[in-house]
């Protein structure tokens, strides 16, 4: 069963009444903008969802109707912390939102005592506005409704758990005593991205899928830049996944962190101080606690008008996130950062 969240699109005024779908301001946005910006006026009206037919109509209408106001109060600066803490931090970065479109999704829905409970995905994302330019940012929310009988009774976005990856030991001095191989390679930084860009919100099959993929993600979309694996099949050496084995620094967000400054060959890192010294490819690293140990990586894929990094991730699937992620729901006060440009070994 497919629940379908759909607003309907912008249009530009005092111009032909021509429907421009979020594709067409993608490809076109910064052209688009430029030329015409002293003219263009976003229509941001009401948004429809629909389910499919195959019964549960009440449910239907009922999560029309909150998806429908959830999406609104990206606009009227009301609705939950993470609305309101995104709209805060796009107006200290000078930016806007001009319009939300959403495609929602029915995973599973489970009989519990008087009623029922829906998991389901929605996919968000934001047209935004940034000292006269356009960017698209994505997101994936999964969340969780119960109803009682067939009234809703709640609606809630489920908080990612990336504390459940295991933390493996690491022995750093294995890494700076092991052979000094040489794995000549250029970072192609283009194919890293374009890599993160196809599947940001998919799985290469080629790949195992990790519950917590972030760090996975990431490797994938590195190896994709040229970076060699090596240390095959020690899986507390190198950085590989062959064979349905991997290494921990192939998957583990932490061992990922440890690793990259602390490689000599291969592919390896060189950290910087702060997130505007980082290029298209790079990786930021993320202790949502602030404890020491690591447990989220995202790689650049973009920039903002200020220079200021976006990124594509997995758990939870996002496309030009704006670094911080002070809108997730993991952030806290504590959290802490590594910045690591990736670095050639020729």
């Amino acid at each position: 069963m497919d629940a379908i969240l759909s607003t309907t699109i912008f249009y530009l005024e005092g111009l032909e009444r021509k429907s421009y779908t979020l594709k067409t301001i993608q490809s076109l946005q910064k052209h688009l903008f430029k030329k015409l910006s002293p003219i263009i006026s976003f229509a941001c009206l009401p948004s429809v969802i629909e389910i499919s037919r195959e019964g549960g109509g009440e449910m239907r209408k009922q999560l029309k109707t909150v998806l429908e106001q959830r999406i609104l109060k990206f606009f009227d600066g009301d609705g939950s912390e993470k609305i309101q803490r995104k709209n805060e931090l796009l107006r200290d970065r000078q930016g806007e939102i001009v319009k939300v479109e959403g495609i929602g999704k029915v995973e599973t829905i489970a009989e519990v005592e008087n009623g029922s409970r829906v998991d389901y995905t929605v996919h968000l994302k934001y047209l935004i506005k940034q000292k006269g330019f356009l960017h698209i940012e994505e997101e994936i929310e999964a969340r969780e409704a119960f109803f009682y009988g067939e009234e809703l009774v709640s609606d809630d976005e489920l908080p990612v758990n990336y504390s459940q990856q295991v933390t493996p030991a690491i022995n750093l001095r294995e890494l700076e005593d092991e052979e000094s191989e040489r794995l000549s390679y250029n970072y192609d930084r283009l194919k890293a991205v374009q890599y993160a860009e196809k599947w940001w919100n998919s799985y290469n099959p080629a790949y195992k899928k990790f519950e917590v993929d972030c760090t996975n993600f990431i490797s994938q979309c590195l190896h994709a830049g040229n970076a060699p694996m090596r240390g095959y099949p020690s899986r507390g050496k190198g950085w590989w996944m062959r064979n349905n084995n991997w290494s921990f620094s192939w998957s583990v967000a932490h061992a990922l962190r440890m690793y990259l400054p602390s490689s000599n060959a291969g592919l390896k890192a060189r950290e910087v101080s702060s997130p505007d010294e980082l290029k298209l490819g790079d990786v930021i690293c993320y202790d949502f606690e602030g404890d020491g140990r690591y447990n989220h990586n995202t790689i650049v894929t973009s920039k903002d008008a200020f220079g200021l990094p976006l990124v594509n991730a997995h758990t939870t699937n996002s496309r030009l996130r704006y670094w911080n992620y002070e809108d997730s729901t993991a952030y806290t006060p504590n959290i802490k950062y590594k910045f690591f440009t990736i670095e050639d070994n020729a």
